[in-house]
């Protein structure tokens, strides 16, 4: 039995590469190119580094890279999961309240104008360069998508459906969580994975303009001394955390809307 399985998983595997093999033939050819135009086109090492060099320099600072990882993965974490426990409950207050969206609703479109990096340089003097202001950059980030999107999605139910529970003679919660809340999850991950994409831009951000650790620091600190090989390595490593962030939301939507178009075209 457990052979079998496994086999089955095997399988899936292979399944899953041979259809992944344009991805993987263009991201192989991406990296050769970069490698040999820089001798091919005399392009200074201080410019652009080859992936070759990259790969040594940044092997050689790879504990200083994985603790870096680990301190601006924390604070997107923690930004990302507040952000989605109280961007939720909220657009579904304004989506049901007629009140929330005459006062509410337009105050939170124009915050989400502004560029958030304009709070980061105010939350930094007021909260210092701990972990605080940066999970409030990310937050931020990641607070208005999702909660514009959940207004969207559970203001889109159609009539024809509102008709039909009505008809049956379900009550309001039932049709809430049997009609309601499934048809507006597909639009609900939709916030979610802009959310998850933006969520380490925040926390660089907020490095950036002031921290003492965290990758956004370090690609800061090696840019500043010419070093634009482990500023790649730093890149690497935040491009890798944002892809984990977005796998596990990902993941999370095949889990939970399993039915839905979007998710089975992703696994046809």
């Amino acid at each position: 039995m457990a052979s079998s399985e496994t086999m089955g998983v095997l399988a899936r595997l292979q399944a899953r590469l041979i259809q992944s093999w344009m991805f993987i033939a263009f991201f192989i050819g991406f990296f050769l190119f970069w490698e040999w135009s820089i001798v091919l086109f005399d392009i200074p090492r201080f410019i652009l580094t080859p992936p070759s060099v990259i790969v040594e320099k940044g092997w050689a600072d790879l504990d200083r890279l994985i603790y870096y990882t680990y301190v601006t993965g924390l604070e997107t974490v923690l930004g990302y999961v507040i952000a989605v426990i109280l961007a939720l409950p909220l657009g579904l207050a304004i989506a049901f309240s007629t009140i929330l969206r005459r006062t509410l609703y337009p105050f939170i479109v124009c915050i989400e104008m502004v560029p958030k990096i304009a709070f980061a340089p105010l939350f930094i003097s007021w909260l210092g360069f701990g972990l605080l202001p940066k999970v409030i950059i990310v937050f931020l980030v990641c607070f208005f998508p999702i909660v514009l999107n959940a207004i969207l999605a559970f203001n889109s139910l159609s009539e024809e459906l509102s008709r039909f529970s009505r008809s049956t003679g379900a009550g309001a919660i039932r049709t809430f969580f049997k009609i309601r809340l499934p048809a507006a999850m597909p639009q609900c991950f939709v916030g979610f994975k802009y959310a998850a994409i933006n969520a380490t831009v925040g926390a660089a951000i907020a490095e950036f303009i002031g921290s003492d650790e965290g990758l956004g620091f370090y690609i800061q600190i090696v840019t500043g001394n010419m070093r634009p090989d482990l500023a790649f390595a730093g890149i690497f490593f935040l491009t890798l955390l944002g892809l984990a962030l977005f796998g596990c939301v990902t993941l999370a939507e095949r889990l939970l809307i399993p039915w839905h178009i979007s998710v089975r075209r992703t696994r046809s």
